[in-house]
């Protein structure tokens, strides 16, 4: 049961720890491995970027306190739009519903302040911050891809079908009902994460629900500029083994082409088994977990 509880807090957004001091690290290169799995190799970075602007869209699969990781990711997002200008950034961690605070800042019509305030910014905004002043900079668009909290924690107290009961002005932050959450491999893997806890069933919803609302932001971006590139970054859960969010987006726009990058500290950083890892991603990232933690 204490597992259980944990791994659900690890989940919740709500639960961020605060806000610490910049953890950047001199000579990063040292501190991650890439590993193509359809070459079966380590690789560069310089390599993986050939083949991330080919893709319409690249899954960033996090772990949120990863400061490696989250060098990476603006690495990665600023040649997406050296090469592509109109490469948009998707993000779990702003909501649907505060998409009009992130237009307003990007714009430079309200102050940042205001913006981390009223767009509900996690309390680690600063590991994400370079990307968002990055496409601010560059005048291109970030899409809050999540649902809003107020949403996720009806469904986790009553299960999806209380979305319905929600007004329609409330829909419109919302992806369309139903959410399928039909049993699978992805179900299998939630309950394991949860080590089977016999009252996960509403939270598996909540997850799905988290799922289909990147899904659906990215679609509805996609479908609106579609000569645009997504830059997604996630917990890795949402994206790993090709499951939630990303095969959500393929279940809307089956045509869409995906790369999927899982990220995450590991204890044989040193001598990888790259085999134990290889079923979760095109590409694994490991990084050092001797570097000290963004909060």
């Amino acid at each position: 049961m204490k597992k259980a509880l944990s791994l659900l807090l690890a989940f919740l957004p709500l639960f961020m720890a605060a806000q610490q001091p910049d953890q950047n690290v001199g000579n990063p290169e040292q501190h991650y491995k890439i590993y193509d799995v359809q070459l079966r190799k380590t690789i560069t970075l310089e390599q993986l970027l050939i083949n991330a602007v080919e893709k319409q869209v690249v899954f960033f699969g996090e772990e949120h306190n990863d400061s490696i990781g989250h060098q990476l990711e603006q690495r990665i997002y600023s040649h997406l739009l050296e090469q592509h200008p109109q490469t948009a950034l998707s993000m779990e961690m702003f909501s649907t519903d505060v998409q009009p605070v992130i237009e307003e800042y990007l714009a430079g019509l309200i102050s940042e302040k205001n913006f981390i305030k009223e767009a509900r910014a996690w309390s680690n905004y600063k590991d994400y911050r370079p990307m968002l002043e990055h496409a601010k900079m560059a005048k291109q668009r970030v899409i809050g891809g999540n649902v809003s909290t107020r949403y996720s924690n009806a469904v986790s107290r009553s299960g999806l079908n209380v979305l319905k009961k929600f007004p329609k002005s409330s829909q419109k932050w919302l992806p369309p009902l139903p959410i399928d959450t039909a049993d699978g491999k992805y179900y299998a893997k939630f309950l394991t994460a949860m080590d089977g806890h016999i009252g996960s069933m509403k939270i598996y919803q909540t997850q799905n629900l988290w799922d289909a609302s990147m899904a659906w932001s990215i679609h509805s971006f996609l479908k609106k500029h579609k000569s645009a590139k997504v830059f997604q970054v996630n917990g890795r859960f949402h994206s790993d083994e090709k499951l939630g969010t990303y095969a959500r987006l393929l279940s809307y726009s089956p045509k869409t082409k995906c790369l999927n990058i899982s990220c995450f500290y590991s204890s044989d950083f040193q001598q990888p088994d790259w085999q134990k890892y290889q079923h979760l991603a095109d590409y694994i990232i490991l990084t050092d977990p001797e570097v000290k933690r963004s909060y």
